[in-house]
């Protein structure tokens, strides 16, 4: 439970918390939310005191009077609640699209500092992204205009592991090749071992690993381990299975299941974002920071 003093909870909210994003709805929004449910909370607890005056009370002419009042100036009758929207800082350390769910990190306070030391490592994110096949959409989402149908019955299993391991291994050569050293060779095995490979910029989307993990014809699931993706490009990467099945698809669900070492079991759900989930959270995402402090300020391999 939360100590009945607003000023000490204050004082220690100060870090980094791990929510679960909701599909049509903006980081902005959940940002928004969650500040609001920490001031409200805050408000809720035992506050400062109005201040407090001095006045001179008595006939001039005689012994005056010194009086101590409260100021009903700083009263939150009129100056309203003591914790308000604009008192608290919060920002994300990687944005997800509106139609993407799952894993958000924000930072708090002081903790969009290891927000942003999260953002400048670029940690891995993993997907469950769900594709149908048979129809492909304007938008590469299940919310466009059908503009082309196909057949689809005769893709199987093996079909898009195959495909899959291909997009795969074509990634793996690229990240090498752009490096300058042969995928093939004892350079390439020390590159990789010294951990993932990055590309120089941050607008470079890499595929470290995907595969199918569901399959019952026409729905499929692939789960897909990258960096520097967005959401279209997940969208369009089921768009290309389609397509390179020699049959259409469109994109139905994406969900970030996990960033970095964060997980979705680490996620607040909506239900649960009030100022005690939110502050025992934070404690708890703040002792996960602290055991992977060193691998989060490593330098990475970088393609160059």
């Amino acid at each position: 439970m939360l100590a009945a003093n607003a000023k000490e909870i204050w004082n220690n909210l100060r870090g980094v918390i791990c929510v679960y994003k909701p599909a049509g709805i903006k980081c902005n929004q959940i940002r928004k939310s969650i500040i609001n449910a920490v001031c409200s909370g805050l408000d809720k607890l035992e506050v400062r005191p109005p201040g407090e005056y001095i006045q001179i009370e008595g006939d001039t002419t005689k012994e005056l009077n010194i009086v101590k009042k409260v100021n009903l100036a700083d009263d939150v009758l009129v100056v309203g609640p003591r914790y308000q929207f604009g008192d608290v800082s919060c920002s994300w350390s990687s944005y997800l699209g509106p139609n993407t769910s799952g894993v958000l990190l924000l930072g708090i306070n002081d903790g969009t500092k290891a927000a942003k030391i999260i953002r400048e490592n670029r940690l891995a994110r993993t997907y469950k992204v769900r594709g149908i096949l048979g129809e492909a959409t304007d938008t590469y989402f299940k919310d466009g205009k059908v503009v082309e149908r196909s057949t689809f019955r005769f893709i199987k299993l093996s079909h898009i592991e195959k495909l899959l391991t291909s997009m795969q291994a074509a990634h793996q050569k690229k990240m090498f090749e752009l490096c300058g050293v042969d995928n093939q060779s004892q350079a390439a095995y020390e590159l990789a071992i010294r951990g993932l490979i990055r590309p120089a910029s941050s607008k470079i989307p890499v595929l470290y690993g995907i595969k199918c993990v569901n399959f019952q014809s026409p729905q499929f699931t692939i789960e897909v381990q990258c960096i520097n993706e967005y959401e279209m490009y997940l969208k369009t990467l089921i768009h290309d299975i389609g397509v390179q099945l020699h049959s259409t698809a469109y994109c139905s669900e994406i969900q970030c299941i996990r960033h970095g070492h964060f997980t979705i079991d680490d996620a607040l759900l909506r239900k649960h974002w009030t100022l005690e989930n939110i502050y025992t959270n934070m404690e708890e995402m703040n002792k996960k920071l602290l055991l992977h402090e060193d691998m989060l300020r490593q330098n990475s391999p970088i393609l160059q």
